[in-house]
């Protein structure tokens, strides 16, 4: 998956997890939490359909990783840089 892809997929999450919140504009570096109604619930949902769209855990001590937009990207990338996109 590129970097574009990537951002896509988790946009994609968000968009699931938060279906009533406007997410075409998100700013990539604020605080997810700052700029939809995210709770720790719905965190702890996006970690889990990574989990279950692409077999990916994301431990604890990485979650401050996932805070914005930008950061999910960075830590993604790597890990789903050999995955095909769904069609």
């Amino acid at each position: 998956m590129t970097i574009k892809d990537v951002r896509q997929v988790i946009l994609n999450i968000l968009a699931d997890i938060a279906p009533d919140e406007d997410i075409s504009s998100i700013d990539d570096n604020t605080k997810l939490r700052d700029q939809i109604d995210l709770d720790s619930m719905d965190f702890l949902d996006i970690v889990m359909e990574l989990r279950k769209r692409f077999n990916i855990e994301v431990p604890e001590k990485d979650y401050e990783h996932l805070a914005t937009l930008a950061g999910c990207v960075s830590y993604l990338t790597p890990l789903l840089k050999d995955r095909q996109l769904a069609s």
